[in-house]
């Protein structure tokens, strides 16, 4: 058993940067991949990153490649999405979540509960 709990949201202007933490309790977490997922108003959960159990192996979405970076700490057992170059379009909740390697939040087994980041203009 996994469980999640997000922090570091909030509101900043475009250009701006915000560093979202992902805290896990459990001794498996490190045995999962960790995904960053994002949803916005009225859209579907989106793909944002994924890492694997050893953080050495990620993957990001189109979208945000090149800005965000995601890492983990097994130490802390902590996962961390650093947010670069924030635009409007990345306003959304974020949730962090474990499981499966993919791209898909099917893959995933547990979720944190969220937080809001929002980009103004």
């Amino acid at each position: 058993q996994v469980q999640l709990v997000e922090s570091g949201g909030g509101s900043v202007q475009a250009g701006g940067s915000l560093s979202l933490s992902c805290a896990a309790s459990g001794r498996t977490f490190s045995t999962y991949a960790m995904g960053w997922f994002r949803q916005a108003p009225g859209k579907e959960r989106e793909f944002v990153a994924v890492a694997s159990g050893t953080g050495i192996r990620t993957y990001y979405a189109d979208s945000v490649l090149g800005r965000f970076t995601i890492t983990r700490d097994k130490a802390k057992n902590t996962g961390y999405l650093q947010m670069k170059n924030l635009k409007p379009e990345d306003t959304a909740v974020y949730y962090c979540a474990a499981g499966v390697w993919g791209t898909e939040p099917s893959t995933y087994t547990y979720w944190g509960q969220g937080t809001q980041v929002t980009v103004s203009s």
